[in-house]
């Protein structure tokens, strides 16, 4: 009995912890005038489809009247780093 109460556990555990992490990078824009800005957000999981990510985003920026132009990936915690210093003031703001 144990034993089942510990991998049900585990089970748990390695699912959430494979949902934690999913971010993505995109580019945005605002008119008039023109600013561009590339920038990195946490999404929600899957990590693995673009459309559900930019559905997730476009309300995000345009509070703040940014236009997502793209997302150019998606990606976990482990490419998080690379991309601090290009995403600036941008990284993880939205």
């Amino acid at each position: 009995m144990k034993t089942i109460a510990l991998t049900l556990t585990l089970l748990a555990f390695s699912a959430v912890s494979a949902q934690a992490a999913c971010y993505a990078d995109y580019k945005a824009k605002r008119d008039d005038p023109l600013r561009l800005h590339y920038g990195v957000a946490e999404i929600s999981p899957p990590c693995d489809q673009p459309d559900a990510a930019a559905d997730e985003l476009r309300p995000r920026l345009g509070s703040d009247g940014w236009t997502l132009l793209s997302i150019v990936s998606l990606f976990g915690e482990d490419g998080l780093e690379k991309r601090r210093d290009s995403a600036g003031d941008y990284y993880l703001r939205y």
